[in-house]
């Protein structure tokens, strides 16, 4: 896969779970503004339990790596995908991360 294209790829995905998370997530949230409310509806039962474990330790896996990369690789700005990372979702946060440390590199470079 050429760069050009992985780059189309990320923004697509990121952009594209962004507009889903808004579609889906916050037409309720204004009808119901409890946010503790909306973040435990995410473990109604084990399965929906076992993908938001997943979210969330995704989440922590990838501010591990921005934190890693931070101190060894001088990548900057990482926090953004941290927080991007619990809004909208690791979805986001980790393909905007792949993002601003693929420009820096090819800055650095």
């Amino acid at each position: 896969m050429n760069e050009r294209v992985y780059v189309v790829l990320l923004m697509f995905l990121a952009g594209g779970f962004a507009a889903a998370f808004a579609v889906l997530c916050v037409p309720p949230l204004i009808e119901n503004p409890d946010i503790v409310g909306a973040a435990m509806a995410g473990f109604v039962n084990p399965f929906a339990s076992g993908y938001a474990l997943d979210a969330i330790f995704c989440w922590c896996v990838l501010t591990v790596w921005v934190i890693h990369e931070a101190c060894t690789r001088q990548i900057r700005h990482g926090w953004i995908a941290v927080l991007l990372g619990l809004v909208p979702g690791v979805a986001t946060g980790f393909a905007v991360y792949l993002l601003m440390r693929l420009r820096q590199e090819r800055t650095a470079a």
